[in-house]
């Protein structure tokens, strides 16, 4: 049985903590960000990964920052024979990475080395992709750099959007943490170096990208919808009302005439709300105005009718809609 210190964060990190248990080795302490204020009350809530740990009795440590003197002493005092990390949230030290004698490993959302960095499940939908997987991989003193230990991938569905993927490769993280780990019980299994120049990059996801260019093409747009839904959103401006888009399909339109992008060509029951596109059509399935909830378009156009003509921005106008 291998004593097994754990860091982790998000829902993502769940399945992977099962699968240390379900596996029969002993999760000695979880490792998780410090509680943030959360809500419009800004109450204190705790992550995922503690209210997991602490409804099953096993230590948490919040470190504010890993790199703490006194926290790297106390993890040294566990004495764990390894270390699995999943969407911690922070880079750990050499110090850390040098604690157990089998190492460090982390649960990776993306094949490595494709997507490295903090968002490859929304940056692999945001750029089309039909595959992705998971990588568990030793850990160094770079960004997801180390040794692949083993890969498992899944197709990405033609409309998953990044909740759903999300999902997905959180149960699929969990099932290669339990492959890997059986072969950590006969001691430190061999890794093998990632093709470094073959090695692609993702950037924390920021609210401003969910600004939709209607310049774009219909797929693009309709990727970038996928990457970020439900958070952070991707959103447009009608005059000055700020519309939320949840949900969008490519539309066959016809494509006689010239179109702005980010004119509306249909806003009907029959049709829904169809936008042109630098290249092709979408329609916005389903729409959020300011202060309203989630509507499918037909619904929405109802209480809230659009003229055909006018034009969806990327920043708000006063202009009239007509």
């Amino acid at each position: 049985m291998l004593r097994i210190v754990f860091m982790g964060t998000p829902e993502f990190a769940i399945p992977s903590l099962e699968a240390i248990v379900s596996s029969g080795h002993q999760i000695i302490g979880v490792v998780t960000q410090p509680d943030k204020p959360k809500g419009r009350g800004q109450k204190l809530t705790p992550p995922p990964v503690k209210e997991w740990a602490v409804a099953r009795a096993i230590p948490v440590y919040q470190p504010e920052k890993a790199r703490d003197p006194e926290f790297i002493r106390m993890l040294k005092e566990m004495a764990p024979d390894l270390i699995v990390t999943a969407a911690y949230g922070q880079i750990l030290p050499k110090e850390i990475l040098d604690i157990p004698p089998l190492g460090c490993i982390n649960v990776h959302a993306s094949l490595l080395p494709k997507y490295r960095g903090a968002s490859p499940i929304q940056q692999a939908l945001i750029d089309g992709e039909t595959e992705t997987g998971v990588t568990i991989m030793y850990m160094d003193v770079g960004m997801d750099t180390g040794d692949i230990i083993l890969q498992k991938s899944i197709p990405i569905h033609p409309d998953e959007q990044a909740d759903e993927l999300h999902d997905r490769l959180a149960m699929l993280g969990g099932q290669a943490l339990a492959e890997a780990l059986k072969l950590f019980e006969k001691g430190r299994p061999a890794g093998r170096p990632q093709e470094h120049d073959k090695a692609t990059y993702c950037k924390k996801i920021d609210k401003s990208m969910g600004n939709i260019d209607w310049a774009q093409s219909a797929l693009r747009i309709k990727n970038l919808v996928r990457g970020l839904t439900p958070w952070p959103g991707t959103f447009t401006f009608l005059g000055d009302q700020r519309i939320k888009v949840w949900k969008v399909q490519e539309w066959e339109y016809s494509t006689l005439g010239t179109y702005t992008p980010g004119q509306v060509v249909a806003a009907d029951q029959r049709q829904g709300l169809v936008v042109a596109c630098g290249d092709g059509f979408l329609r916005l399935v389903r729409i959020q105005g300011e202060g309203k909830k989630t509507m499918e378009d037909v619904e929405f156009l109802r209480g809230n009718p659009i003229p055909v003509g006018v034009v969806f921005k990327s920043e708000p106008s006063s202009e009239a809609l007509l």
